[in-house]
């Protein structure tokens, strides 16, 4: 199996930053550049990227039009509004990545991503039509529920990988899995593997973290120093 045409990716930058005090994240400073231009130069640099689709939250549209243009990100195609849920910002992702036959659909605020961690997954899933990138999980897991909280199961760790984005998919095996889904799900294989179809796993990196809370900023801060620090030596 191999599905040709051309990939695009679908940054998701739509969510409302509700841990990071009123700050979005996405617009916000990370050595030198608003954090979301790292992740679009990411997809940039990355042969084999044929084109980007931006979702933005609706009132933040016109202001990333005018990033994309103040940064000349050439490559994105289009910038759309999300929807009220990530599922609904990925699905209008999908539908403006219409001369897409793959996707990579990647959050914005991973800004850290490597050119050869998305380039791995597009050639992944134009092999099985389906993959995401993810690390093994360090810790014990526990599933705990009630009030107060009480551990319910203990999960084998050596069988648990934390998922990352990029998840890669052929284009109308995903908009397909949008469209058939019964109910809300936390990422887009989730609603693939409820079509039955295989997703493929690859090592994610540990460095590719999502900017959640301020101290966030402080981490990708110091990684992407020690980055250039490496590039140099």
């Amino acid at each position: 199996m191999t599905i040709d045409g051309p990939a695009y990716g679908i940054i998701v930058a739509a969510g409302r930053s509700e841990r990071m005090n009123g700050v979005d994240k996405v617009f916000t400073e990370l050595v030198g550049r608003p954090l979301v231009a790292w992740t679009l130069a990411a997809f940039r640099n990355t042969e084999g990227v044929d084109g980007v689709v931006v979702v933005a939250a609706s009132e933040n549209v016109s202001r990333m039009r005018d990033l994309v243009a103040e940064w000349r990100f050439n490559n994105v195609i289009n910038v759309v509004p999300g929807g009220a849920q990530r599922q609904d910002s990925v699905r209008a992702g999908i539908e403006a990545a219409d001369g897409a036959s793959i996707v990579a659909v990647h959050d914005a605020a991973r800004p850290l991503v490597e050119v050869a961690l998305i380039a791995r997954g597009i050639a992944l899933a134009r092999e099985s039509g389906a993959a995401l990138c993810a690390v093994p999980a360090r810790d014990t897991v526990k599933e705990v529920d009630g009030d107060p909280p009480t551990v319910r199961a203990t999960y084998d760790r050596d069988r648990i990988w934390l998922a990352q984005t990029p998840q890669v998919f052929e284009r109308a095996l995903l908009l397909r899995a949008h469209r058939e889904a019964a109910s809300a799900a936390t990422d887009d294989a989730a609603l693939v593997e409820a079509l039955g179809h295989d997703v493929r796993v690859y090592a994610g990196d540990a460095r590719n973290i999502k900017i959640t809370t301020r101290d966030d900023l402080l981490i990708a801060e110091t990684l992407l120093r020690r980055r250039f620090e490496e590039a140099v030596h």
